[in-house]
């Protein structure tokens, strides 16, 4: 585990046994090193300056894509990953899908999401990814600072609201069977197995990309989940595509 050293070492001892035996200590504090990752230079410059404040923070990289931080955490080993929901302005919660991702790699560094987006499935799939913790951007320094603190020691961080919403997450009732797809959502389903993005839907089956986010959100709807990575997965699993 990495320390920080502080204080005289090897300070001259005194006269009095009590001095003499203190002489020489080492106070140590324990250091988090941290990676940070979101697509605003401007974020990641911001926080560097706060986390930096502090004496027991080291941050040791940043990114702004899923696949730099996959490399810049696998350099660099950190303790805490600081992570945004999403990592680019039209992808879908790209965020939580590298907490999963660095989850599995990684299971030695624990992840806090750190977001500006406070939906209610936004943090229960954060924490099934393996998220320790969900912080929306709006709050205070000190309580940000808390919350790295606890979960660079294993423990969970959420701010008032995100733990209000993990709540009602939990106890909303559980969704009925799935509505069955209609022929055109289950092939739209397909063409977002293979990630195409609205339009890119639209080109294909020549409907607008307007008509194609409509049908998209039906299929989530029906399927009871919130992301298209997540109504591929149910729609699979279900046996509907």
């Amino acid at each position: 585990m990495t320390r920080r050293t502080s204080g005289a070492v090897g300070a001259p001892s005194t006269a009095t046994g009590t001095a003499a035996s203190s002489a020489g200590s080492v106070a140590t504090e324990r250091v988090v090193t941290i990676v940070l990752v979101d697509d605003h230079a401007i974020v990641r410059q911001g926080l560097r300056s706060i986390l930096d404040r502090e004496d027991d923070f080291v941050v040791t990289g940043e990114a702004a894509s899923a696949d730099e931080a996959l490399a810049v955490v696998a350099h660099a080993r950190p303790d805490v990953v600081i992570v945004d929901v999403k990592l680019s302005a039209t992808g879908d919660a790209e965020g939580l899908d590298l907490c999963a991702e660095l989850a599995q790699r990684h299971p030695h560094a624990r992840m806090l999401v750190f977001t500006t987006y406070l939906d209610d499935h936004h943090v229960l799939q954060a924490v099934r990814a393996g998220a320790r913790g969900y912080v929306v951007k709006d709050v205070d320094t000190s309580a940000l600072v808390r919350a790295i603190r606890d979960v660079s020691r294993g423990e969970t961080a959420f701010d008032a609201r995100s733990a209000a919403a993990m709540a009602r997450c939990l106890n909303a009732p559980k969704p009925g069977p799935a509505k069955d797809l209609t022929d055109r959502e289950r092939e739209i389903v397909r063409l977002l197995a293979r990630g195409l993005s609205n339009k890119d839907i639209g080109t294909r089956l020549f409907i607008s990309s307007t008509t194609a986010k409509f049908h998209v959100g039906n299929i989530l709807r029906k399927l009871g989940v919130s992301r298209r990575a997540e109504a591929v997965y149910e729609a699979g699993k279900r046996g509907l595509v």
